[in-house]
């Protein structure tokens, strides 16, 4: 027979694998002689073998007569000593090294594995029990277990008699070991030092061995014969560890397998090369002698085959489907090597199949290290051709799996689908590439630049084609197909996350500016739409040469640059500068009158080194071209965007670090002279009321100009306050309110007063100068309450933000650094505050407008307006938070915690936690007097248990802003049930019924969980000296009192609002829960609350998948499984293809001796070793998944989200409250 057919036979048959073979077993015998019967480890094969067997069998105890396995293994385990006897390094070494020294060496990671294995062989070769043994027990306390085993224990003996003896195993870890805690269970780095020195150490003896010790009939069988018993062990720490011994043996086999081979192969040559000579040209003897190699070599090789066969069917078959994923990861992992090492034997559909099926392992581990050893196979040129069946049987699979929910998973997967792309001669459909290209956008960088690497490969191959037909250059074809997919991917607001991910591929083709402006610039180069596309591709190239960051989101902890990059990032800083800058002013000119293109350009300026202007007199004339642009600009155009932009600019050009700053100062006076003056031209006419539509708006263009100039550049000089203050009220006294016009006068008007304070911390101003700043201040701000009242959301919108920061400029904060601005301190009046507070419930937390909005454009329409509505929330909250209103203005925020807690819950819980650090004890009073407004205005409509509950909703949401240091809080809390109490047993005002608060008690036990033992009985005595003898009996009091006395308040009110009569005399519960009846907001808003993991805002950014994980329903098995029907079955289980069986949830019993049915040795040997394979824990009932079948991960979901050009509720949160 060949070399290889015996290994190739027995992998071939594992299609027809069936479990009434005693595959646990490790069978060494060839293939030959199978009709011999097997009744030991070491079958009489050769006379060498017998010789073996014969020194075996007198140094160790008398082998009993053959029997059945089963029954063996039952005699030996009934006959177990109680307690192991230790060992001396005497004992087990007889001089040599130890497994103690072995283990130690092992764990340290610090001593040269060839020396510790020399040491060793040189014990073995002393006495082969001696070595096995010392051997046995490091294996053994690699496992976690302390104890060792000496040549004279029974449990030796017998285990040397048959080494995969499951009831011997079991007694190392009952008397010895932890089955919990075990080396390769440790976290942390010594986990990784001890597992690569034991795998180091098995490499090690296998490549000492590969010329002599692996063929002594001894060694090698008798130490798989060990693994494959533990490896079947229900001892997780034995599993484990064999498992892994195991697999990286069997990897060492392979190598000297395939050394073999090609040592028989030269050697088979060498002798036809001798055979086919002439008679009287041979060397003498030469012919039997390359027989005689040739002989030996077969022998070496079935040899070898047979120990490879024995640990795949006994070990791999059944391991690589463990429950545990760490032990089907070593499985995996190490097939991966036998494909590549030896793919004469292993590469074949009856292996690959073991791969494929482990693509839809539940475990993204597992899944990982799958992919990862298909990459080393396609990297092969040569096994493609063997992969093609595999490739097409689980492609879809495998594109499936780019949207894996493990990250690290699905870049190995893009990174996988690219080397099919550029191996197999098929390679990938375009639609089969779809999968991948929306990755570019993903949040995730390592996912992101994968798919840019597949991207850039696809873009580049179909660049090589098109060129080979037209002779254009390679970057501008790059380009151009670069812009059509930007286009056709129609997510034009992310063009930073696609440069980001082809930066580090594409780093040279996207640093081209050349191409770029040569492109913009030519006549009908391109598309209108596609030189929008340039543009902002380009933009986004500059600033990430410029800045070397990423886009938000994609920022992976603070990366510190080193000096190279450092260096690289100032080159390409300066190529940027020196190219753009004679080359901007034409870009502008020719862009000027599109607002989306020339907004953009206008960014550029604020990514060069503006000193470069001053180094060359040359270069000033650039200056001066763009400084001209810009004004042009100005006078060009009205949208927001661009003047935003021209502001932006203008202020980095104004700066004072640039000496051209004087040159900026000039230009843009001169553009703020002549808007004043086409501004002055119509303002008159405005006044009196005589202005038509014409004169309207070009004064309101004017001025929408000068208040964009004005947050750039100081407009105190123009004097405009006065005229802007006389059109706002004229206009409103008219009711003439024309809303680009108002706008534009608040925001100068505005601008002026924050530049005069700005003004005044820098100089020291008159005492006239400040008293008429007042004034002034005091003004406006009267005509921003007036605005406050009107029809028109957009000026009443702008006038409360404006309010919110000049209140906060001219508060009592902002002077303390400056005692003299103290007369500048401007306190909001009585009227102002009461507005501010109506304008948050009228227009702020109400749903009026949402409702109110169009069919056409309503999403982003909602995510605008509730973006204006945190704006103003936010500018409320700091009014408090600085002092400008008192703590009790909150009152009107803190009680929509809960309602809207989905769109504002991170800005009022900020709010919350920030009043705590002002005022504790007042924060507490505001609290309660939230919740005492919410249940008044209760008490005036109808009163119903459903608002009763939302109101206690919101107390226990309140309640846990208090945190968990009790003794911190004390006095607050305290604070807040004696106003509380107050407050439910108040005198009834005239009209008012008696004691109608009472019911408020029920809401204030929401905060009695966080109260101090001495405070409740405080507070005990506090209740009953204010509340009447009569109202003791009360249900709402009752329910107070036990919530003082440590009762859970909720038990409680569950007992009340069923109507039942509550004792007096019940245990306390450990969890508390709330109901709420039936069909309440509050049940929404809780569920929306359990939902989210942390605060969230509603500007979700768009999914790119779904597939996140779906929690199925697990079913309870009917039946105990009995040992037949075992969690392992047979491989015909499996279907070859990516359609896998769906989980079947078994329930697990403990059986005990009384329910395991018939005796030992009455029970097939599989059927009970199946039973016990996989069980790791005790429990006395638990529910899993069969292990088999593993469930596809098309039924998880991984959401990568695309990044949102929007704030995120954190970062608008940290903007806010900065």
């Amino acid at each position: 027979m060949a070399s290889g057919d015996s290994l190739l036979d027995s992998l071939e048959e594992l299609d027809d694998f069936s479990d009434s073979d005693s595959d646990y077993e490790a069978t060494t015998k060839a293939t030959k002689r199978r009709k011999q019967p097997v009744t030991g480890l070491q079958p009489p094969k050769r006379p060498r073998r017998k010789a073996a067997l014969r020194v075996s069998s007198t140094s160790s105890s008398p082998s009993p007569t053959p029997q059945n396995p089963s029954l063996q293994q039952h005699s030996q385990g009934t006959s177990r000593q109680a307690s192991p006897r230790p060992v001396t390094r005497a004992n087990e070494g007889i001089g040599g090294i130890s497994a103690e020294d072995i283990y130690d060496a092992v764990r340290s990671g610090k001593s040269a594995m060839v020396t510790v294995v020399d040491e060793w062989l040189d014990s073995y070769k002393r006495s082969r029990e001696v070595g096995l043994l010392v051997l046995i027990n490091f294996i053994v306390q690699s496992c976690g277990c302390k104890g060792q085993r000496s040549r004279g224990s029974p449990q030796v003996g017998g285990l040397l008699r048959n080494l995969n003896n499951l009831h011997i195993l079991g007694d190392y870890d009952q008397k010895d070991g932890d089955s919990v805690n075990y080396p390769l269970c440790t976290p942390g780095p010594q986990l990784r030092r001890f597992k690569a020195s034991l795998c180091e150490f098995i490499r090690v003896l296998v490549s000492s061995c590969r010329n002599s010790l692996i063929f002594d009939e001894y060694l090698f069988p008798s130490l798989l014969a060990l693994l494959t018993g533990m490896s079947d062990s229900q001892v997780r720490a034995f599993r484990h560890t064999s498992t892994l011994l195991a697999m990286k043996l069997m990897t060492g086999l392979v190598e000297v397998a395939v050394i073999v081979s090609v040592q028989l192969q030269t050697t088979q040559r060498q002798y036809d090369t001798e055979n086919s000579k002439r008679e009287q040209d041979r060397a003498s003897g030469r012919l039997e002698e390359l027989q005689a190699t040739i002989s030996e070599l077969r022998e070496n090789r079935e040899e070898v085959s047979s120990m490879m066969n024995a640990t795949f069917r006994g070990v791999f078959v059944h391991r690589y489907r463990d429950r545990l994923p760490e032990i089907r990861t070593a499985c995996i992992e190490e097939l991966g090597m036998w494909l590549k090492t030896d793919p004469e034997d292993f590469l074949n559909d009856g292996c690959l199949k073991y791969l494929g099926w482990t693509l839809h392992d539940k475990q993204s581990p597992v899944r990982l290290q799958c992919v990862r050893a298909l990459q080393g196979l396609y990297q092969e040129k040569e096994f493609i051709g063997r992969l093609e069946l595999f490739t097409s049987r689980f492609k879809e699979r495998m594109l499936s799996m780019a949207l894996d929910k493990d990250p690290e998973v699905a870049v190995e997967v893009v990174n996988l689908l690219l080397l099919i792309q550029q191996r197999t001669e098929e390679g990938l459909k375009e639609e089969e590439c779809g999968h991948i290209y929306p990755l570019v956008y993903a949040l995730n960088r390592g996912l992101a630049s994968a798919a840019g690497a597949f991207l850039f490969n696809k873009l580049k191959s179909v660049i090589a084609s098109d060129n080979q037909e037209n002779d254009k250059s390679e970057n501008a074809a790059f380009f151009q197909i670069l812009i059509a997919f930007y286009i056709q991917s129609e997510f034009h607001e992310h063009g930073a996350y696609l440069l980001d991910s082809l930066w580090d591929v594409a780093r040279p083709e996207l640093r081209d500016w050349e191409t770029m402006t040569t492109l913009l610039l030519q006549e009908a180069g391109l598309m209108y739409e596609e030189e929008g596309a340039l543009i902002e591709l380009m933009m986004c190239a500059i600033r990430q040469a410029a800045q070397a960051t990423p886009p938000v989101g994609r920022t992976q902890g603070k990366k510190i640059l080193g000096m190279k990059d450092k260096k690289v990032q100032e080159q390409d800083r300066r190529r940027v500068t020196t190219h753009f800058i004679p080359l901007l002013p034409q870009l502008l000119a020719k862009y000027s009158a599109d607002a989306g293109k020339v907004s953009l350009l206008l960014k550029a300026p604020l990514y060069f080194n503006l000193e470069v202007y001053n180094s060359a007199p040359r270069l000033e004339k650039y200056l001066d071209l763009l400084l001209s642009q810009i004004c042009g600009i100005v006078e060009k155009h009205t949208e927001a965007t661009v003047l935003e932009a021209c502001a932006q600019l203008v202020s980095t050009l104004c700066s004072e670090s640039y000496t051209f700053s004087s040159r900026a100062h000039l230009a843009f006076s001169q553009l703020l002279d002549s808007l004043t003056e086409c501004f002055s031209t119509y303002l008159s006419d405005l006044l009196q009321g005589t202005a038509d539509d014409d004169d309207v708006y070009s004064a309101a263009t004017a001025l929408k100009r000068i208040a964009a100039l004005s947050s750039a550049k100081d407009p105190t000089g123009w004097k405009l306050f006065d005229s802007c203050l006389e059109l706002l009220k004229s206009r409103m006294e008219s009711r003439e309110l024309d809303k680009e016009l108002m706008v534009s006068a608040l925001k100068c008007a505005a601008f002026y007063l924050m530049w005069a304070k700005v003004n005044a911390v820098n100089s020291t101003p008159a005492e006239g100068e400040l008293n008429r700043l007042k004034k002034e201040m005091r003004s406006f701000c009267r005509v921003c309450q007036t605005c406050l009242s009107l029809n028109q959301a957009e000026i009443r919108d702008q006038a409360f933000e404006l309010l919110c920061d000049l209140l906060l400029l001219y508060s009592r904060s902002s002077a303390r650094s400056e005692p003299a601005l103290q007369a500048l301190v401007h306190l909001p009046s009585d009227s102002l505050r009461s507005e501010m507070a109506a304008f948050l419930l009228d227009y702020v937390f109400s749903d009026t407008e949402d409702a109110e909005l169009n069919v056409e454009n309503e999403e982003e329409m909602k995510i605008r307006l509730l973006q204006r509505k945190r704006n103003q929330l936010s500018g409320y909250c700091k009014l408090v938070i600085y002092g400008v209103l008192e703590l009790s203005a909150a009152t009107d925020v803190f009680k929509h915690y809960s309602k809207y807690f989905k769109d504002f819950g991170d800005i009022i819980k900020e709010t919350v936690s920030k009043s705590k650090l002002i005022s504790p004890i007042q924060s507490a009073k505001t609290v309660c007097l939230s919740l005492q407004q919410l249940f008044s205005e209760m008490l005036t409509e109808d009163h119903s248990r459903q608002d009763l509950g939302e109101i206690r909703d919101l107390a226990k949401r309140l309640a846990m802003s208090f945190g968990i240091d009790l003794h911190r809080v004390r006095k607050p809390l305290v604070a807040l049930h004696m106003d509380g109490v107050r407050f439910a047993f108040r005198e009834p005002r005239e009209g008012e019924e008696q004691h109608m608060n009472v019911t408020f008690l029920e809401i204030l036990s929401e905060f009695s969980f966080k109260l101090l033992q001495p405070d409740r009985t405080k507070l005990a005595a506090f209740v009953k000296s204010e509340c009447p003898s009569a109202a003791l009996s009360w249900p709402s009091v009752r329910m107070y009192q036990r919530s003082l006395e440590g009762r859970s308040s909720s038990k409680a009110r569950k007992q009340e609002e069923g109507g039942d009569v509550v004792s007096t005399h019940s245990s306390p519960v450990a969890k508390r829960k709330r109901t709420t009846a039936q069909g309440s907001v509050a049940s929404t808003i809780r569920g929306s609350w359990l939902d989210s993991s942390s605060i969230h805002s509603v500007l979700h950014t768009p999914a790119l998948t779904s597939t996140a994980q779906r929690q199925s329903t697990k079913v309870l098995a009917s039946k105990k499984p009995s040992a037949t029907q075992s969690d392992i079955s047979s491989e015909d289980e499996f279907s070859l293809g990516s359609q896998i069986r769906k989980v079947r949830p078994v329930k697990r019993h403990q059986l005990s001796s009384s329910q395991t049915g018939p005796p030992l040795d009455q029970q097939d040997l599989n059927s009970h070793l199946t039973l016990l394979s996989l069980i790791e824990d005790e429990d006395a009932e638990r529910e899993e998944p069969e292990i088999e079948d593993y469930e596809s991960d098309s039924e998880h979901e991984s959401t990568y989200t695309l990044p949102s050009t929007r704030h995120t509720s954190a970062s608008i949160l940290d903007e806010l409250f900065e």
